[in-house]
C-alpha cells in the first residue's frame, strides 16, 4: 500500500514538473512569436523612413525620432528586457502616428505606391504584434500563477522555475489617443 502511494506521488509530481515545462515553452514561444513580427518591422522601418526622406524635407525630427526609437527597440528586444522593450515601443509607435499623420500633408508621398505598401505593412504588423503582445503576456501569467500555487510551487522551486516579465507599456501608449493634436 506504501508502494502504491508512493508511486501515485511520483506520478503526481512528474505530472506537475511536466506542466510546468509546458508553461515555460509557451512563454518563450510566446516570445519568440514577438521576436519575428518586430524584428520584420524593424527591416521595414528603414524602407519607410527612406521613401519619406525623399518627400518630406522638413520633418527630420520625426524621422530621427522613429529612428531611435527602432534601435531602443532592437536593443531592448536583444537584451529580453521587458521594460525597456514597453518604453522603446511606445516611443515607436508614437513616431509611427506622428509619420502617417504628417504624411497627410504631403500629397506626392501619400500617392506613391511603395509609401502606401510599407504604410500598409507596418500597419499589419503593429496589429500582430499587439495580438502576440497579449498572448505572451497571457502565457506570462499563466506560468507565474502556477509556479505560485501548491503544490507547483513545491516543485517550481525544487528545480528552480521562475516567473517571467510581463510586457507592459507607459500611460502614454495606453492612454486615448487624441486625433486633433496628430494633424496640427
Amino acid at each position: 500500500m506504501v508502494l502504491v502511494i508512493l508511486c501515485l506521488l511520483i506520478v503526481y509530481l512528474v505530472l506537475i514538473y511536466n506542466n510546468l515545462i509546458r508553461l515555460e515553452h509557451n512563454v518563450s514561444k510566446a516570445w519568440a512569436n514577438i521576436d519575428v513580427l518586430l524584428k520584420q518591422r524593424h527591416d521595414e522601418l528603414p524602407k519607410l523612413v527612406e521613401t519619406c526622406k525623399k518627400y518630406m524635407n522638413y520633418e527630420k525630427d520625426t524621422l530621427e525620432t522613429i529612428i531611435k526609437a527602432r534601435s531602443a527597440v532592437a536593443n531592448a528586444q536583444q537584451d529580453s528586457n521587458m521594460q525597456a522593450l514597453g518604453a522603446a515601443e511606445t516611443q515607436l509607435r508614437l513616431g509611427l502616428g506622428n509619420l502617417f499623420a504628417l504624411a497627410e500633408s504631403y500629397p506626392e508621398l501619400k500617392a506613391n505606391d511603395s509609401f502606401q505598401h510599407l504604410q500598409t505593412r507596418i500597419t499589419a504588423l503593429e496589429h500582430d504584434i499587439a495580438d502576440r503582445r497579449e498572448f505572451y503576456n497571457e502565457s506570462t501569467n499563466l506560468n507565474n500563477v502556477r509556479i505560485e500555487q501548491f503544490p507547483d510551487v513545491i516543485v517550481a522551486r525544487a528545480f528552480g522555475f521562475k516567473a517571467f516579465d510581463l510586457l507592459e507599456f507607459s500611460e502614454t501608449d495606453k492612454a486615448d489617443v487624441k486625433v486633433s493634436v496628430l494633424f496640427q
